[in-house]
C-alpha cells in the first residue's frame, strides 16, 4: 500500500517541461486543468501486474477518493488515508494501523494523490498510438523518466480525448514487470464527506497502532 505504484508521481507544482512534444504537452495540460477544476473525485479502478519472466499475473480492483491534496485508497482489503499531514495504513487482517509522515522523496513510485499530476516533473514525453475503446478515442502518451536510476522504464498514459480524463496507465519497470491501472468509472459531481479523510482511532479499539 505504501508504495502503491500506479504504484502508484498523479506533482502539484509545475516545473520545466524540457524536451517534450508540444502536442503531448497540450493534451496533458488539458487533463491536468480538468482534474484541478474538480474538488471531489471518486475513482473505481482495476489493477493488473504481469511479469512474463517470473510467470506472475495478479489482478485486483480498488477505489480511490480525492479531495484537494487528501486521499482515501481502498485496495486489497486495506485502507490508506492521507489527511494532508500523515498517512494512515489500516490493515484489518493484521488488526494493525501504521501512522507515518508523508515523504515525497522516499521513492519513485506514483502516490495516489499524485496519480493525476505526476507527469509534470522528471519525465520527457511524446505522443504514441491512438485506440478506439468502447466508442472512446484513447490517445496514448509515452513518458520516459529523466532519472536513469529509477525503477520505472516507461509509462503509457491513455487519455480519453473527449473528456480529457485518464483512462489507463501502463507502467513498465526496469525488470520488465508491467503494471496496468484502468479507470473503470469516475465521479466528480458528488460531494464527498470530509470524514472519509479523517482517521478515527475509536473505530479500531483492538488494533495495534504504531507510529513510524
Amino acid at each position: 500500500m505504501k508504495k502503491f505504484s500506479f504504484v502508484l508521481i498523479l506533482l502539484f507544482a509545475c516545473t520545466a517541461y524540457g524536451q517534450n512534444s508540444g502536442s503531448a504537452k497540450k493534451l496533458l495540460d488539458k487533463v491536468s486543468n480538468t482534474i484541478k477544476s474538480k474538488k471531489d473525485i471518486a475513482i473505481d479502478f482495476s489493477y493488473e501486474l504481469h511479469n512474463t519472466e517470473e510467470n506472475i499475473r495478479q489482478k485486483n480492483s480498488g477505489k480511490l477518493k480525492l479531495q484537494g491534496n487528501k486521499y482515501r485508497l481502498d485496495y486489497l482489503g486495506m485502507t490508506q488515508i492521507y489527511d494532508g499531514k500523515k498517512v494512515y495504513s489500516i490493515v484489518p487482517d493484521n488488526e494493525e494501523v501504521v501512522i507515518e509522515d508523508k515523504n515525497d522523496e522516499e521513492n519513485n513510485t506514483i502516490s495516489p494523490e499524485k496519480l493525476l499530476y505526476f507527469y509534470k516533473d522528471g519525465y520527457n514525453y511524446k505522443m504514441d498510438i491512438t485506440q478506439k475503446v468502447n466508442g472512446k478515442n484513447i490517445q496514448y502518451i509515452k513518458l520516459m523518466p529523466r532519472d536513469s536510476k529509477t525503477e520505472i522504464k516507461s509509462i503509457l498514459l491513455g487519455i480519453d480525448t473527449k473528456t480529457n480524463w485518464i483512462y489507463k496507465l501502463i507502467e513498465t519497470g526496469s525488470d520488465n514487470t508491467k503494471t496496468t491501472i484502468t479507470v473503470n468509472s469516475f465521479q466528480t459531481t458528488k460531494v464527498l464527506s470530509k470524514s472519509l479523510f479523517i482517521f478515527d482511532a475509536k473505530k479500531y479499539p483492538d488494533f495495534l497502532i504504531t507510529t513510524n
